[in-house]
């Protein structure tokens, strides 16, 4: 697998951002073990307060796994108490807080030692967040969050967990600026193609025909997809329905990610979403996942590109590549990253997006525009 160091991306072996890494329904009272940004994870909701709870995975006390176990008689008669957790070896318990708050066999204090990293965590339109930097700071912007989520006339997704894929995210973030490959690939006829990159955010407006989401001689597709940081990909698309793509892929390893996909759908007749409404969501979810499978097939069977030989009409790949840095880097330099790259760019012989879109992309995602 390429890794990090390999594509030159910075200090950092892992991106700083949100990242998903489970989908809300999948998380119980029962611990579940996860790993991702080369480490496991004991995941769990708690019992008394309702709420997503992520911890290192390993006790401090001999190395144990909190969350992989099912013979203990810890493990058995349900690990998870309250909010906190004990371990299936020695029920060493914690808190949510990753603290250590009982050492049932042992009267003395307990160990300040005794504890374990508690990780930011939200839940948002049914999906799991987590933040991640390597440096330890807080969030430097929101999760996403899509005001159409609680709005009745359009239909909650259901994910398609798309499991691992033993690809770099680099070579997935890459498409955001691919204008050329809509047509061999998805058998779009572009009309107009721009990317924007404006801090955290990676943008891609596009307009065109294409032969798995629109009828041939039907309406225009136009898409407009952002890349919040460096994992998660919204795409507001305007068709045959008015639709939101979600794309999370969240590093595993070093060069290897987990990929989600799912699709917000507002029902035809613009009234609460019928049942009728949620099977037509779900079949217009399926012809979008054929659509990004076309992509998937080509990232799985593709060699690494550290260094594309990049012609007139490929998109600003360059460009999204430094701007990708900024999150492999310290938060200090975040700003030089951006720096060489905020504004709109062109692909070279496709004309851009219409000023109308590109203004009401900028007021929904509160781009400043330098007159």
């Amino acid at each position: 697998m390429a890794s990090s160091k390999d594509y030159k991306l910075g200090e950092h072996t892992f991106p700083r951002g949100w990242f998903m890494v489970a989908e809300s329904a999948k998380v119980t009272d029962k611990p579940q073990g996860v790993r991702f940004f080369g480490q496991d994870f004991a995941l769990y909701r708690g019992k008394d307060s309702g709420k997503v709870i992520l911890l290192d995975a390993y006790c401090p006390h001999m190395g144990t796994h909190l969350a992989k176990n099912s013979t203990s008689y810890v493990a058995q008669d349900g690990s998870v108490e309250g909010d906190s957790i004990r371990c299936p070896y020695h029920a060493w318990r914690f808190g949510p807080d990753g603290k250590c708050n009982q050492i049932p066999y042992s009267s003395g204090p307990i160990p300040p030692a005794a504890r374990i990293r508690s990780w930011p965590v939200v839940e948002s339109m049914g999906a799991v967040f987590v933040w991640h930097d390597a440096e330890g700071g807080e969030p430097e912007w929101e999760a996403p969050f899509l005001n159409e989520w609680n709005d009745p006339t359009w239909t909650h997704w259901t994910f398609d967990d798309l499991g691992k894929i033993d690809v770099h995210p680099q070579e997935i973030v890459d498409n955001i600026t691919d204008a050329a490959h809509f047509g061999p690939v998805h058998g779009s006829r572009t009309k107009f193609f721009e990317n924007e990159f404006s801090g955290h955010l990676a943008i891609q407006r596009m307009g065109g025909g294409h032969r798995t989401l629109v009828a041939e001689g039907g309406p225009l597709l136009v898409t407009e997809a952002v890349y919040h940081g460096p994992s998660i990909l919204i795409t507001r698309m305007s068709g045959l329905y008015d639709s939101y793509i979600f794309i999370a892929h969240t590093p595993v390893d070093d060069g290897s990610s987990y990929v989600w996909h799912a699709l917000l759908v507002r029902s035809a007749t613009g009234q609460p979403a019928t049942e009728a409404d949620h099977a037509a969501a779900r079949q217009y979810q399926d012809m979008a996942l054929a659509a990004f499978a076309q992509d998937f097939e080509v990232w799985r069977h593709k060699r690494p590109c550290f260094q594309g030989l990049f012609v007139q009409g490929d998109g600003p790949f360059r460009l999204q590549r430094i701007w990708y840095k900024q999150f492999y880097n310290p938060r200090a330099n975040a700003q030089e990253y951006r720096r060489q790259v905020d504004g709109v760019h062109l692909a070279r012989g496709i004309e851009g997006a219409p000023d109308d879109m590109r203004e009401a992309s900028h007021e929904s995602l509160q781009i400043a525009v330098n007159a």
